[in-house]
C-alpha cells in the first residue's frame, strides 16, 4: 500500500506534489496553532475558575464564621460541604440544601482530609459521580472548620470544544483553500519549464541526422521570475551551442566528403597516367626500344607527383591531429635569409617570372621550423608563378610590425575573383577549373602553407585587386628587434 501511495505521488506532476507538500507544512501549521490556541483557552478559562472559587469562598468563610451559615450562594450547579476537622478527622456538617452536595462526597472528604493535613488551600480537578468533572477547592474558614467548594468545568469544556470545532473548519477551509489556489498558481509559476519542456520535446522529435540540421526552436517567454528567467537563458545558450555544433558538424562533413572526392579525383589522374605509361614502357620495351627510357621517365615524374601529393596529404592530417604531436622542429633561424634563399631557388626555377626582394630590415632571428616556413615561402612564390602570365613581376617582403614579423609575396597579375577569396585556402580548391594539373598543381600548396602558419601560431591574409595580389604572413613573437650583422 505504501509502494503504491509512493508510485502515485513520484507520478503527480512538480505543481500538485508542491502544492501537496505545501498543503502538509500548512497543516502541521495549524495543528501546532490549534493546539497553542487550545491549551492557552483552556489554561485561562480554568485560571479564571479558580478565581472565582477563591471569591466565592472568601465570601462564604466570612458568612461561616459570622453567621455560622452559607449565604449568598450565586452560581448555579455549584456545590458546598463544610467539614468538622476538630477530632483530626473530617466530619460532614448537614447541609442547609441538599442541593449543595453530589451524590458521592468521597472527592470532597478526601480533599478536605489533605487540607487538614497540609494546612493550606488545595485545588483539585475531579470527575464527580453522576455530576461530571468538577474544580475542588477545600479551605480552613476557622480553626476546625473546613470549607470544600466545587464548580463545574462544563462551561470550559463546551467552550473548549466549541473553539476545537471552530479550528478544524476554519483550518480545514484554509488548507483547502491553500491547496487549491497553491496548485494555480504554482502551475502557471512552473508554466515556463513546462514550456521548455515541451521545446525539448520538439527537440527530440527534430532529425538530427541530417547534414544540414538545425535547431529552429527556442525557449521563449518572459514569465517566472529571475530563476526561470536564468534557466531560460542556460537552456538557449545550449541550444545555441548545439545549433553551432551541428552547424560545425555539416560543414566538417561537407568537406571531409568534397575533400574525399577530390582526393579521389587527383589520386586517380596520376594513377591512370602511371598506369598507362606502364603499359607504353612494357610495348617499347619489345617492339620500340628507342622509346623505352621517355616512357620510363614520364613514369618517374608521374611517380613523383604523386608522392608530392601524399607528402601534402599526410603533413595537413598530422597537423590536423590534435592527439599528434606537432610536426615542428623549431630553433633560431634567421627569417630575412630564409626568404632570400626561397627567392634564389624561385628565380633559377622561374624564370620568366621576374622576382625582386624589396629591401627591408636587416637579419631577423625568431623560433621556428626554418623547413616549413621555407616550405610555405616556397608554395606562395609558385602560387603566384602558376596563377599569373609569363613576364608579371613578382616581389617578396620582410618587414616588422609590433610583436610580429611579416613576409609579404605579392605580384601583379590579373588578382583573385572576390567570389573565389574565401576559399583560396581550401584544399584541392583551384580558382581556374579548367587548367592542367601539370600547370597548376593539386590545389594543396596554400591549404599547407595556412596550416603550417597555424601551427606556428599566425596567420596568412590575402588582399587582392586586378593588377595587385598580396599575401601576408604574419609570425607572433615578443620583443622582434633585427638580429646584429
Amino acid at each position: 500500500m505504501i509502494a503504491r501511495l509512493r508510485r502515485t505521488y513520484r507520478g503527480m506532476r512538480l505543481g500538485t506534489r508542491m502544492a501537496l507538500g505545501l498543503g502538509a507544512l500548512a497543516l502541521v501549521v495549524f495543528a501546532v496553532v490549534g493546539t497553542a490556541l487550545t491549551t492557552y483557552m483552556r489554561d485561562y478559562l480554568s485560571a479564571q475558575l479558580d478565581t472565582q472559587l477563591g471569591q466565592a469562598q472568601v465570601a462564604q468563610s466570612k458568612n461561616i464564621a459570622d453567621y455560622g451559615t452559607l449565604s449568598g450562594k450565586k452560581y448555579y450547579s455549584w456545590f458546598y460541604a463544610v467539614y468538622d476537622v476538630r477530632n483530626g478527622t473530617p466530619e460532614l456538617r448537614r447541609p442547609e440544601d441538599p442541593a449543595d452536595l453530589p451524590e458521592d462526597v468521597d472527592d470532597f472528604t478526601s480533599l478536605a482530609r489533605a487540607q487538614t493535613a497540609a494546612h493550606q488551600e488545595i485545588l483539585r480537578t475531579e470527575h464527580l459521580r453522576g455530576a461530571g468533572s468538577y474544580r475542588l477547592r477545600a479551605c480552613q474558614v476557622k480553626p476546625g472548620v473546613v470549607l470544600v467548594s466545587a464548580a463545574p468545568l462544563e462551561d470550559i469544556e463546551d467552550t473548549v470544544g466549541q473553539l476545537i470545532t471552530i479550528q478544524v473548519v476554519t483550518f480545514a477551509l484554509a488548507l483547502l483553500a491553500l491547496v487549491v489556489f497553491g496548485r494555480r498558481m504554482l502551475r502557471r509559476g512552473l508554466k515556463p519549464l513546462s514550456d521548455m519542456a515541451s521545446t525539448a520535446h520538439g527537440i527530440a522529435s527534430h532529425d538530427l541526422t541530417e547534414s544540414a540540421a538545425r535547431l529552429p526552436l527556442r525557449a521563449d517567454g518572459r514569465d517566472g521570475g529571475p530563476e526561470v528567467d536564468e534557466l531560460r537563458t542556460a537552456f538557449n545558450t545550449m541550444l545555441e551551442h548545439i545549433d553551432d555544433s551541428l552547424a560545425v558538424r555539416a560543414g566538417a562533413e561537407q568537406r571531409l566528403r568534397r575533400f574525399v572526392a577530390d582526393a579521389s579525383h587527383e589520386l586517380r589522374t596520376p594513377l591512370m597516367s602511371v598506369r598507362g605509361y606502364a603499359d607504353l614502357f612494357q610495348y617499347a620495351a619489345a617492339n620500340a626500344p628507342e622509346e623505352r627510357d621517355r616512357h620510363l621517365a614520364r613514369l618517374r615524374a608521374e611517380a613523383a607527383r604523386m608522392g608530392v601529393l601524399l607528402d601534402d596529404l599526410l603533413l595537413l592530417a598530422r597537423l590536423d591531429a590534435a592527439e599528434v604531436e606537432t610536426p615542428l622542429r623549431v630553433q633560431e633561424a634567421d627569417l630575412a635569409e630564409l626568404v632570400r634563399r626561397a627567392a634564389d631557388a624561385f628565380r633559377a626555377a622561374r624564370p620568366g617570372h621576374p622576382l625582386t626582394v624589396l629591401a627591408g630590415v636587416g637579419p631577423v632571428t625568431l623560433p621556428m621550423d626554418p623547413l616549413r616556413i621555407r616550405q610555405v615561402v616556397d608554395n606562395l612564390l609558385t602560387n603566384a608563378a602558376v596563377h599569373t602570365p609569363a613576364g608579371t613581376k613578382v616581389s617578396v617582403e620582410v618587414a616588422l610590425v609590433p610583436g610580429a614579423a611579416e613576409v609579404r609575396v605579392a605580384d601583379t597579375g590579373p588578382g583573385i575573383p572576390p567570389e573565389d577569396r574565401a576559399r583560396v585556402f581550401d584544399r584541392f580548391y583551384r580558382v581556374d577549373k579548367a587548367r592542367s594539373r601539370d600547370r597548376g598543381g593539386s590545389g594543396l600548396g596554400l591549404a599547407v602553407a595556412q596550416s603550417l602558419v597555424h601551427v606556428h601560431g599566425g596567420r596568412i591574409e590575402l588582399d587582392s585587386a586586378p593588377g595587385a595580389t598580396v599575401f601576408t604572413v604574419r609570425l607572433p613573437v615578443r620583443d622582434v628587434r633585427p638580429a646584429d650583422r
